[in-house]
């Protein structure tokens, strides 16, 4: 079974910054000091967020919703001792639109989390990843 193959390069800015992305395409900075710009642990929270509402916003047109607002805080409990890795991941959504209701919302947020959500799902499966929903 042959997949896609994602390649990326990094490279160092002095300090603990790295800029990097794909090749020709954009850059992004990680600082692992956090300072510059958002830190390797950090970064990894955003891209789960991004690809789950991604999926929660592809599921929703679907549905017919009329999304008119989605905001997603992210927060990862880590391990106190090294390699200090995230136990356990909590989302919170808050969504708004035209048809939108709560079955909708968390049907489009467990088929993301449970299913599609392809940076949750390269995590290790003993993570816990729980969300909360707040409709505006």
């Amino acid at each position: 079974m042959a997949g896609e193959t994602k390649q990326v390069t990094v490279t160092w800015e002095g300090g603990m910054r790295f800029r990097g992305g794909q090749a020709g395409g954009p850059a992004t900075l990680i600082d692992a000091d956090n300072a510059a710009a958002p830190g390797p642990m950090l970064t990894l929270l955003l891209a789960a967020a991004a690809c789950s509402g991604a999926d929660v916003v592809s599921i929703l047109e679907k549905m017919r919703v009329e999304l008119t607002s989605l905001q997603i805080d992210v927060a990862g409990l880590r391990e106190s001792e090294a390699p200090k890795r995230f136990r356990s991941i909590r989302f919170g959504f808050r969504l708004g639109g035209a048809g939108l209701d709560e079955v909708k919302a968390r049907r489009a947020i467990d088929l993301s989390l449970e299913k599609y959500c392809s940076v949750v799902h390269s995590l290790a499966p003993d993570i816990a990843v729980e969300y909360d929903l707040d409709l505006a």
